[in-house]
């Protein structure tokens, strides 16, 4: 894996903007690995505290697949199909992909029995034909590529880049300034329908940026529905964690002009909180 770095991430130590960037292993596994000569700055060795500048060609050779992924026969509920990708509808509580701590129940788990080696691997071991993700609490449509030439033509397509590390927060992203390290994130958020205690709202995302939506909502004092992590108060129903769901997804179908477009019905989550709600 190479990743050249921006001007928004300069002077930061490698190390550190390493275990931002590589969420699945931890700050002092990535500093070993330097060490070992598993991270190269411009085609050379140096050290964890190297500090990164715009332009620094960042070559990874982390060996991901330390636990073997096995294929698991779960249920998938497959909303469209072709010979090049897929889009599955997500549950709630199940894991895109594969970490260091949970190599079982995910996704890619599924999608590797399903699919075998028709899986794009570009992102690697764990990541299997995965473009982009939804946080484990959060159900609905993703896009699966069933090779790298269809995932190459789908990344184009497809943001998915963090809004800024909460720098007193590691698990969290904040609304940092530019020179900060913050990106450029826009959500276009419209009203549907207004209840006493919550209101139902749709995101259009313009950008991708991890928990963008979570994010965003929370700055302006209105965090989703029983998100315990951005900020929402006491609950009056129990749900599991934030009530978030991918319900509509839209997207040039690949290697043709067709555009495509699919839409679910809300999941048993949303469905409790609206019904409560009235």
């Amino acid at each position: 894996m190479k990743i050249v770095i921006d001007d928004l991430c300069e002077e930061k130590r490698l190390d550190t903007y390493l275990a931002q960037y590589l969420q699945d292993f931890s700050r002092s596994k990535i500093s070993n690995e330097i060490r070992k000569g598993s991270v190269l700055v411009n085609s050379k060795e140096t050290k964890p505290s190297y500090t990164i500048k715009s332009g620094d060609v960042v070559e990874i050779n982390i060996q991901e697949n330390i636990f073997k992924i096995e294929p698991e026969n779960i249920s998938l509920e497959i909303v469209y199909e072709d010979e090049n990708m897929a889009v599955i509808n997500k549950p709630s509580g199940m894991l895109t992909h594969p970490t260091t701590i949970e190599t079982t129940g995910t996704l890619v788990n599924a999608l590797m029995y399903k699919y075998g080696e028709n899986l794009s691997d570009i992102n690697g071991e764990f990541r299997r034909g995965i473009l982009h993700r939804l946080d484990r609490n959060t159900s609905g449509l993703l896009m699966i590529a069933k090779n790298n030439k269809t995932h190459e033509y789908l990344v184009e397509k497809t943001i998915n880049k963090p809004i800024g590390r909460n720098p007193n927060h590691p698990e969290k992203m904040g609304i940092l300034g530019i020179n900060e390290g913050g990106k450029e994130s826009i959500s276009e958020v419209k009203v549907l329908k207004r209840f006493k205690e919550a209101t139902l709202i749709e995101v259009h995302l313009i950008t991708g940026r991890t928990h963008q939506i979570r994010v965003h909502l929370s700055s302006i004092g209105h965090p989703v529905f029983n998100d315990t992590l951005y900020g929402f108060g006491k609950m009056k129903i129990k749900t599991e964690e934030q009530v978030l769901q991918s319900y509509k997804l839209s997207f040039p179908k690949p290697f043709s002009g067709e555009i495509l477009s699919f839409e679910i019905e809300p999941d048993e989550k949303v469905k409790k909180v609206l019904n409560y709600l009235g």
